[in-house]
């Protein structure tokens, strides 16, 4: 067993599109439109889905915004430097919601990274 993808509902496609792929480096893997149902999927990982876990937006035509709820945490992406990668997303006009630092009560170097729809995104940085 595997896991195959996580699914977040996405209010904006193409601005979550682009905050994966061009803020956390993921590629578009797929992307198929289902007109009857009126809904777009879109994959986006680190690599083929063969070996990789992948991230699927599902964005449905009629809905801009969700309500995140309180039982979704955050999604976890390893970075080589978190200070940079934190950088390079505040730059491209990204909302870092916990700047770099270490963890509370721990030595594990992190930061928070909201998407477009307000999903959480947590940085972490190899240890040593």
């Amino acid at each position: 067993m595997r896991l195959l993808h996580t699914m977040l509902r996405v209010g904006n496609l193409e601005n979550s599109i682009k905050f994966y792929t061009e803020m956390l480096g993921m590629t578009l893997l797929r992307k198929k439109e289902y007109p009857e149902g009126k809904f777009t999927l879109a994959f986006l990982g680190y690599g083929d889905e063969k070996h990789n876990t992948a991230l699927e937006a599902t964005y449905k035509w009629d809905t801009d915004n969700y309500d995140l709820g309180k039982g979704f945490g955050h999604l976890a992406i390893e970075v080589d430097d978190v200070y940079q990668a934190a950088e390079k997303i505040r730059r491209q006009g990204g909302k870092i919601i916990r700047e770099p630092g270490p963890m509370n009560a721990g030595t594990t170097l992190l930061a928070f990274v909201a998407d477009p729809d307000g999903y959480e995104n947590e940085l972490l940085q190899p240890k040593a």
